[in-house]
């Protein structure tokens, strides 16, 4: 009797995200892409995309320690901002903080990534609002495949993470969990009863659903997040909770895109006492309710070697801050509630040109935006009489902007490129319309700020041989840029913000003049045997402000915590097939804290090391350190000549599965 015939394997079925492929000749502006691979190895999202030089949060503390504050990501050394320079966007959603444009990385967990796109200074064009030096569109995995990914790692100082993502046919689940006893930034002599360790646990979750109908694919995904943070002084804490939902239908010709965020911050601060032998406490942010919501659409077509797309988009926030502040024998003595509502939208029309040689794209766009609703009001907290009552007055406008750029093959796998572009940001909520303090210093919202604007041309040349390398040249230029400028320093009393401890500032948002920045920027990895990869990458920026008559003293300074120099190098050696060791370096040139260059970051080096041993082709242990020379990394500096610092060596063991 014959043996039956066993059924055929059923393979896993994996369905990517709806969404539209970007249109051909975007190779024109300058570029970064990162595999899923790549976007895994790190447990913080933001310390992967850094190894792009000119790619940072405001400064070069990472997330695992940074306030969600400063969290916002700029590309290119132009002028780094704690809002953040660039759109952050998964699968065409934007990941920005509706209150105060900064990302909360907690909640983009790297296992659940496919890929990342990095584009650097290419104008608003379909990406809109917000991406003034670029944009960084993240891709979430595929659904299927079960337990896709794994990450699972404990070290020094009683941390911990796990993390890891589960897909069925028509679901995709991610979620991560982390915790830290920290360090402290300030550290050695310096540092006193004051000083104690940024701790950190956070935690997030998130779901996406999708499906075919009628032809029409669709997806619905929900997240949720909570990070709790020790701000590195003693009572200075925070507590950021989130939520957020994207809808999207598409075809191969059409995209529509939902989506709404949610967030809440509570935030203290604290005043460090002379000799930082304590602190007392400077403001209670215990309340800020915050949502965003918005609409995309677009609509491609193709015709030989044409192409286009035509879209739109709406996004809209509101939001509050509830605060108490102005401590006195004891207790807060006053109470703050500020913020208000911005909109804005705008349309856009872009069309492509390409053949195997050469390739061609340009686009115009134009949005409008709104600033309304707008309060600051401030009471005593004990009797509740109103003390201050700002009026706000209502702000609109609109902003045209462009892009262009061509690509051409020189010879065999080496090509020319050039590209000119506009892009533009306006102000977040939390700058608009939230003062803050920072140990002594003390920073004024400043409800009149106008959107801040960039303009740019670059070009370049790329090879995609067996050595794969880029070397451009940029020229930006930002008008009206939101500067934190210097207006008095302490000790004193001020008009709105009251008293200015010694050691202290008190600083403005400003749209003040502009930004010129010029600069050169490369790359180049090659696989030089089956067991040796290297890469290496540079950033050189020469960028300086022209204060104009609003801020003269700014002329011809740096701005704060732009870098000139930055340079990154990696590379892994498999002297076997089990085993895998990898190194990466960074290097950046010194950078200032202040508007005023008064205040001196040096330059630092940081060494990463890892050494992996696989137990099988998709998952392996494996054991790093991370800043294994122990460098003292500065990252922020008070006024009387005190130097926080970014984490010390971390060691660390953990296993890691990726399918």
């Amino acid at each position: 009797m014959p043996l039956d015939v066993p059924p055929p394997p059923v393979s896993a079925v994996v369905v990517e995200a709806p969404r539209l492929p970007p249109l051909a000749g975007q190779e024109a502006f300058s570029t970064a892409s990162y595999d899923a691979a790549q976007l895994g190895a790190s447990a913080r999202l933001d310390d992967v995309l850094k190894t792009t030089p000119g790619v940072s949060l405001f400064r070069r503390t990472g997330s695992d320690a940074a306030n969600p504050t400063i969290q916002g990501l700029s590309l290119r050394a132009v002028a780094p901002s704690g809002a953040g320079r660039a759109l952050v966007t998964l699968d065409g959603a934007p990941q920005n903080d509706p209150f105060g444009g900064w990302v909360i990385w907690t909640a983009l967990p790297g296992e659940g990534l496919s890929g990342a796109t990095i584009v650097r200074g290419a104008g608003a064009g379909p990406y809109g609002a917000g991406a003034l030096t670029g944009v960084v569109a993240l891709r979430e995995r595929a659904t299927g495949g079960g337990l896709s990914s794994l990450s699972v790692q404990a070290g020094e100082r009683d941390s911990w993470r796990a993390a890891g993502t589960f897909g069925t046919d028509h679901l995709l689940l991610t979620a991560s969990s982390s915790r830290t006893d920290g360090y402290r930034p300030v550290r050695g002599a310096a540092s006193g009863a004051a000083d104690v360790p940024t701790t950190l646990e956070d935690g997030s979750i998130a779901a996406r659903v999708q499906g075919v109908a009628g032809g029409v694919r669709w997806a619905a995904r929900v997240g949720v997040f909570q990070e709790k943070r020790g701000a590195g002084l003693f009572g200075a804490k925070s507590n950021a909770t989130g939520s957020s939902l994207a809808v999207t239908l598409a075809t191969d010709r059409w995209r529509l895109q939902g989506w709404a965020r949610s967030s809440d911050l509570e935030n203290t601060s604290a005043a460090v006492a002379a000799g930082r032998t304590g602190t007392t406490p400077a403001n209670d942010q215990y309340s800020t309710p915050a949502s965003g919501y918005g609409l995309n659409a677009a609509w491609q077509g193709k015709s030989s070697d044409w192409s286009w797309e035509l879209g739109g988009d709406v996004r809209a926030t509101e939001g509050r801050t509830n605060e108490r502040f102005r401590y006195q024998n004891g207790a807060f003595t006053r109470q703050r509630t500020a913020g208000g509502r911005t909109m804005v939208g705008g349309v856009y029309a872009e069309a492509a040109y390409s053949r195997p040689d050469f390739s061609l794209t340009g686009g115009a766009r134009l949005d409008g935006w709104r600033s309304y609703h707008g309060v600051r009001r401030e009471r005593d907290a004990a009797t509740g009489a109103q003390t201050l009552d700002a009026p706000v007055a209502d702000a609109s406008g609109t902003t045209p902007t462009a892009r262009a750029g061509v690509r051409q093959r020189l010879a065999g796998d080496t090509w020319i490129r050039a590209a000119a572009y506009a892009g533009f940001r306006p102000p977040t909520l939390n700058e608009l319309h939230r003062p803050f303090r920072v140990g002594n210093d003390v920073t004024e919202a400043n409800a009149a700020l106008k959107p801040e604007t960039l303009y740019g041309v670059e070009t370049g040349l790329t090879g995609e041989g067996a050595v794969r390398w880029s070397l451009g040249l940029f020229y930006n230029q930002v008008q009206d840029p939101i500067t934190n400028v210097t207006v008095g320093i302490g000790p004193g009393t001020f008009p709105v913000a009251g008293f200015i401890p010694a050691g202290g500032v008190l600083r403005q948002r400003r749209n003040a003049g502009e930004i010129n920045a010029y600069g050169l920027e490369g790359d180049v990895s090659a696989d030089l045997s089956p067991a040796w990869t290297v890469r290496a990458a540079v950033s050189a920026t020469h960028a300086r402000v022209d204060g104009g008559s609003l801020a003269p003293q700014l002329t011809d300074k740096r701005p704060a915590q732009a870098p000139a120099l930055t340079v990154t190098a990696g590379g892994r050696w498999r002297p076997i097939e089990r085993l895998s060791l990898d190194a990466d370096l960074r290097y950046e040139s010194k950078r200032y804290e202040d508007d005023l260059n008064l205040r001196t970051l040096k330059a630092g080096t940081s060494l990463d090391l890892r050494a992996g041993w696989a137990l099988s082709p998709t998952s392996e242990v494996y054991l790093a350190a991370d800043n294994v020379l122990d460098a003292n990394l500065a990252v922020a500096q008070t006024a009387d000549g005190v130097t926080s610092y970014a984490a010390p060596r971390t060691v660390f063991v953990g296993f890691a599965l990726r399918r």
